[in-house]
C-alpha cells in the first residue's frame, strides 16, 4: 500500500512538473515580455482594439517566430496602421537604445518586414537583429469570465518557486499569491516566499467576515494578486513602479480579489504593477490582549508582511521595490495612515494616497489595549470564556467558532498602541515625530459622508443632529449651517446631516491632516484634493437614491450635469477603470474621459511621486483626453502652509482653498486640530 500511494505521489510530481516546463516563461523565450495596447478603458466597445507583445531579445526572424511560437501567438500583423500609433511609447520610454525597428509578420514573399515606433513598414534583411511584435490574442477578461487556459499561462521564477499566471488581453494576472502565515490566531503574520509550484490562477479565499463565512473565505486568507504590463528574463531589465492597494470596509469586510479594483486597466493603461490583498478582518484581525504575543494589530501586520513580500519578489513581476505606492481608500486609507505611522513598515514604500481616511478613534487616533479592556471582555463573554486568568480566556477564544467572533455587535476592528507596529497614539504631525521620506497625496469625495446619514423620522433638524451625537446647539445656531429649504423636510434634514457628517468624519480631519503635516514638513511633499464627481458602486449604494446621478429622458443612466451626492467610494470605478468591466455603462460623454483622467493622475504619482501627468509620456500612449483637460487647467501644486489649496478633481480640475473652514471650526476640527495637544479622542460617529 505505502509503495502505491509513493507511486501516485510521484505520478502527480511528474505530472506537475511537466506542466511547469510547458508553460513558457521570459528565461525559457530569453526575452522580457511586455502587453502593449492604448486601452481607452471603453473595453470591447473600444473602437481601438489592436495590442501586441513586445519581445525585447534582439534577434533575426526566425529567432522572433519562434520566441513568439512559445507563446502560441504568431509574429503580429498590423491589419490597421492608424492603430499603430501606440508603438510610439516604445520609443518614449528607450527601452532598446538605437533600435526603433520590430519584427512583424510578412504578408507575402517580398521580404522581411519591420515596423517603425512611428508605424512605418520596411523590408528588412531577414537575419538582422531586431526585437519583435507578437499577436496578442488573449481575449480581454471580465467578471463572469476569465480564460486561465494552458495556452494563455505563463511561468514567472522567482526565490525557489516557479508561479503559473495567465494573461489577458491587458495584463499578465498572477492571483491567489500566498504571502504570509501565522502560527496560530491572533498572532502577527510574517512573511512567506513561495516554494515549488504554485498556481497562481484563481484567487484566494477571502478572510472571514461577516458576509462570507463559506468555503470563499478562510482564516488561511493571506494571498494578493499581481496585474502587470511586463515581466523581465533578468535583473537587469526595466522595471515598473508597483501600486499596492488596500481595500475598506470599516476593517470588518472587504476583498483584495473585488474586481472593482481589478487591475488589468490601471496596469495596462497607466505602465504600473498593480498588488490587491487581502488582510485580517474584525475581532480575528485586531482583538487587543494584554497577553503576550496577543496584542492586536494583526491585520496590520498582514500588510506589513505583504509590503516584505513585495520588497522580495516584486521585481521578478517586472516591479520597482523603490517605487511602491501604498494607496487605500475609506478603511484602507486608514490602513496607510497607520503604515505611515508604523515602524514596522518604515522604508518598505515611498508613496502614499489617503483615500476618504475617517477621522477618529480607531481611524485616525489608536486607542492603548487598556482603552480597548472592555470590548475586549466582552468578547470573551460572548463567547463563553469566563476563565479567571487571562491566558485561559484568550485559549478558549483560539477554539472559537470564527464565524461567530466576526458577527454583530461584540467584535473588536480596529489598531491599537501594541509597542511593535504602532508605537504612538496616532500619526504624529505635531513635529514631534521624524520625518518621513513618503511622497502623499490625501483628499475625500465631495459628499463623503452621505453614506453614513440616515433618513430622519423626525421633522426636527435638532432632535435628528442630536441623534447621531452631534450637538446641535453649536452646528444649528453657528448659522453655518442652514437647514435646506426644498420643501420637502425629510430631505431637507438628511442633506444637513450628511453635510455635518462629510465635516466631521472626513473633510475637516483630512485638512487638519495636510495644514499639520505641511506646517511640520512630516513629508518631503503633500497634494490635496476633493473629488467632486462620483460614479456609486453598483454593489454599495446606501439611502437611494441620493448618491445617484438623477434619471432624465436625455440621460437615462444618470445625469451627472444635476445636483447629486458624491458619495463615498464614488471613485473608485474610476480610478481603476473598471465602470464598464463592472456593467456601468457610460451616463454621458465625460463618465470614461475622467476615468481616463484619475487613473492617469493616480499612477503618474505612483511612477514620478508628482501628480501631473507628463505630457510627453501622455503623447506616445496616445491618451488625448487627458491632455486635453491639462491643456485646459494649471499644473496641480503641492499644499504648502503659505498657499491652503486643493485640487477639485472634475471633469476639469481646478484649485480651490480648503472648504468649509469655519464649519470645521465650529465642529471642534480646526484646520490644526492635530497640530493640538489636547485634541479628543471621541469614537467616530461612523457606524
Amino acid at each position: 500500500m505505502q509503495l502505491l500511494v509513493g507511486l501516485a505521489g510521484w505520478l502527480v510530481y511528474l505530472s506537475l512538473t511537466s506542466h511547469v516546463l510547458s508553460v513558457p516563461s521570459p528565461q525559457s523565450i530569453r526575452s522580457d515580455l511586455t502587453i502593449l495596447t492604448h486601452n481607452d478603458l471603453y473595453g470591447n466597445s473600444s473602437t481601438r482594439q489592436a495590442a501586441t507583445i513586445v519581445l525585447s531579445a534582439r534577434g533575426s526572424k526566425s529567432n522572433a517566430e519562434t520566441g513568439c511560437k512559445a507563446l502560441q501567438e504568431t509574429l503580429w500583423d498590423p491589419a490597421d496602421l492608424a492603430e499603430a500609433d501606440f508603438l510610439r511609447y516604445l520609443a518614449y520610454e528607450k527601452a532598446h537604445d538605437d533600435i526603433d525597428q520590430y519584427w512583424i509578420r510578412s504578408r507575402s514573399n517580398t521580404g522581411c518586414k519591420a515596423i517603425t515606433t512611428l508605424g512605418k513598414i520596411k523590408t528588412v534583411p531577414c537575419n538582422k537583429q531586431l526585437p519583435a511584435l507578437c499577436s496578442q490574442s488573449a481575449p480581454l477578461s471580465s467578471t463572469s469570465s476569465n480564460n486561465t487556459g494552458l495556452e494563455w499561462q505563463i511561468a514567472v521564477r522567482t526565490g525557489d518557486g516557479t508561479v503559473i499566471g495567465y494573461r489577458d488581453k491587458l495584463s499578465f494576472r498572477f492571483l491567489g499569491l500566498k504571502y504570509g502565515s501565522f502560527p496560530s490566531r491572533f498572532t502577527y503574520s510574517a512573511y512567506q516566499a513561495p516554494i515549488g509550484q504554485v498556481s497562481a490562477l484563481a484567487y484566494g479565499p477571502g478572510c472571514i467576515q461577516s458576509s462570507c463565512t463559506d468555503a470563499a473565505c478562510s482564516e488561511q486568507c493571506l494571498y494578493l494578486n499581481i496585474w502587470t504590463p511586463h515581466l523581465p528574463s533578468n535583473a537587469r531589465s526595466s522595471k515598473k513602479a508597483v501600486m499596492f492597494w488596500i481595500h475598506g470596509g470599516a476593517f470588518m469586510s472587504g476583498f483584495g480579489s473585488d474586481t472593482t479594483f481589478d487591475g488589468g486597466s490601471m496596469a495596462s493603461r497607466g505602465d504600473v504593477v498593480v498588488v490587491t490583498i487581502n488582510y485580517r478582518l474584525s475581532t480575528l484581525g485586531f482583538l487587543a490582549t494584554s497577553q503576550s504575543g496577543s496584542h492586536g494589530n494583526y491585520g496590520i501586520s498582514d500588510m506589513v508582511a505583504a509590503l516584505d513580500w513585495v520588497q522580495k519578489h516584486i521585481e521578478d513581476f517586472g516591479g520597482d521595490k523603490e517605487r511602491v505606492t501604498v494607496f487605500g481608500q475609506s478603511a484602507g486609507g486608514a490602513s496607510v495612515r497607520a503604515l505611515l505611522a508604523s515602524p514596522r513598515a518604515k522604508g518598505k514604500f515611498s508613496r502614499a494616497i489617503m483615500q476618504s481616511c475617517p477621522g477618529g478613534m480607531g481611524y485616525s487616533l489608536y486607542p492603548s489595549i487598556a482603552e480597548a479592556a472592555n470590548k475586549t471582555n466582552a468578547i470573551y463573554a460572548a463567547n463563553g470564556c469566563a476563565q479567571q486568568d487571562e491566558a485561559g480566556r484568550l485559549a478558549c477564544l483560539q477554539k472559537a467558532d470564527p464565524a461567530k467572533l466576526v458577527k454583530g455587535a461584540t467584535i473588536w476592528n480596529f489598531p491599537v498602541v501594541d509597542g511593535t507596529y504602532l508605537t504612538s497614539s496616532e500619526l504624529l504631525l505635531d513635529g514631534s515625530g521624524p520625518a518621513s521620506d513618503v511622497a502623499l497625496i490625501t483628499g475625500v469625495m465631495h459628499d463623503d459622508g452621505g453614506p453614513f446619514t440616515s433618513f430622519s423620522k423626525s421633522l426636527n433638524a435638532s432632535q435628528k443632529l442630536t441623534d447621531q451625537g452631534y450637538d446641535a446647539n453649536d452646528i444649528l445656531g453657528s448659522g453655518l449651517f442652514p437647514v435646506p429649504q426644498s420643501g420637502n423636510a425629510t430631505l431637507d434634514i438628511f442633506n444637513l446631516t450628511a453635510r455635518v457628517t462629510t465635516d466631521v468624519s472626513f473633510r475637516c480631519p483630512t485638512q487638519s491632516t495636510v495644514f499639520s503635516a505641511v506646517k511640520n514638513e512630516v513629508f518631503p511633499v503633500v497634494y490635496s484634493y476633493e473629488i467632486d464627481r462620483g460614479l456609486q458602486l453598483t454593489t454599495w449604494s446606501p439611502n437611494p437614491t441620493t448618491c445617484e446621478a438623477p434619471m432624465t429622458a436625455e440621460h437615462p443612466l444618470g445625469d451627472p450635469n444635476l445636483p447629486y451626492w458624491k458619495c463615498h467610494s464614488g471613485e473608485l470605478y474610476y480610478e481603476f477603470g473598471t465602470a464598464i468591466r463592472e456593467g456601468r455603462q457610460p451616463r454621458d460623454q465625460e463618465d470614461v474621459p475622467f476615468s481616463q483622467y484619475l487613473l492617469d493622475t493616480w499612477t503618474a504619482f505612483g511612477r514620478t511621486k508628482n501628480p501631473n501627468p507628463d505630457m510627453k509620456f501622455l503623447q506616445a500612449r496616445g491618451f488625448t483626453n487627458t491632455s486635453a483637460v491639462l491643456k485646459k487647467t494649471t499644473p496641480w501644486k503641492p499644499t504648502t502652509v503659505k498657499d491652503l489649496r486643493l485640487r477639485v478633481l472634475d471633469v476639469q480640475p481646478r484649485d480651490e482653498g480648503f472648504r468649509e473652514v469655519k464649519q470645521c471650526e465650529v465642529l471642534k476640527l480646526p484646520t490644526d486640530y492635530y497640530l493640538s495637544s489636547d485634541h479628543p479622542a471621541d469614537e467616530n460617529p461612523l457606524p
